[in-house]
């Protein structure tokens, strides 16, 4: 039983940070080297996808959808898409999907003359899923070597669900010494008395048929 409780709070927590680390902004250093637009069909990978732009009917099977191809200064290429997320979740509310794209095409460059800028980004990329992560804002930035900025939305946002959980805990905890294990051991001792109260009645009755026998 302990092993599927440990399998159980590993798949829980696992699940956590999945959703934690596809839906916390991230930033990436990269060069943009072009911008397109292109028609995607939505299969099985449908869930990573946004919904069409605000204003747009809305359709499950396909659209077109803004891209924005990039190289890291690590050399990675990197391509994002870029749509908005209206009031759904996660809640970033972006609407300038038309701007954002503008702003990614006036800010190509080559490798012989590059122009670095930080990409805000969430989301994952997996080629065999055909996935991408969603851009958020692109800002030019001096060089390659510019530290990215603290991350302090991301602690903060964890901080305080760290904060919730504990708390929870907490008051779960003894919520459970105070009313649960009380009555659990009410409900043991109950059992054990019946127990002992029929093996003691077990015992009179055998002492009653060996008298008469």
């Amino acid at each position: 039983m302990i092993y599927i409780r440990w399998f159980l709070f590993l798949v829980f927590w696992g699940l956590v940070v999945a959703v934690f680390h596809y839906t916390l902004p991230q930033k990436d250093v990269a060069r943009i080297v072009d911008t397109f637009e292109q028609r995607v069909d939505f299969g099985e990978n449908s869930i990573f996808w946004s919904a069409p732009d605000s204003g747009n009917a809305a359709t499950t099977t396909n659209r077109d959808v803004l891209f924005i191809q990039s190289v890291r200064r690590d050399g990675r290429p990197m391509v994002y898409r870029n749509e908005d997320t209206g009031w759904s979740w996660p809640p970033y509310f972006k609407f300038d999907t038309k701007n954002l794209q503008t702003e990614a095409a006036d800010l190509k460059s080559t490798k012989a003359d590059p122009q670095w800028v930080l990409i805000t980004h969430y989301g994952w990329r997996n080629e065999f899923l055909s996935i991408f992560p969603n851009a958020i804002s692109v800002r030019p930035i001096a060089g390659p070597d510019v530290s990215k900025p603290i991350p302090w939305l991301n602690i903060i946002i964890i901080t305080v669900f760290l904060m919730i959980v504990w708390a929870i805990w907490s008051r779960w905890r003894r919520f459970k010494a105070n009313r649960i294990d009380p009555t659990l051991d009410d409900i043991s001792d109950n059992l054990y008395m019946a127990r002992e109260n029929a093996r003691e009645q077990g015992r009179g009755i055998r002492r009653w048929f060996r008298g008469k026998s």
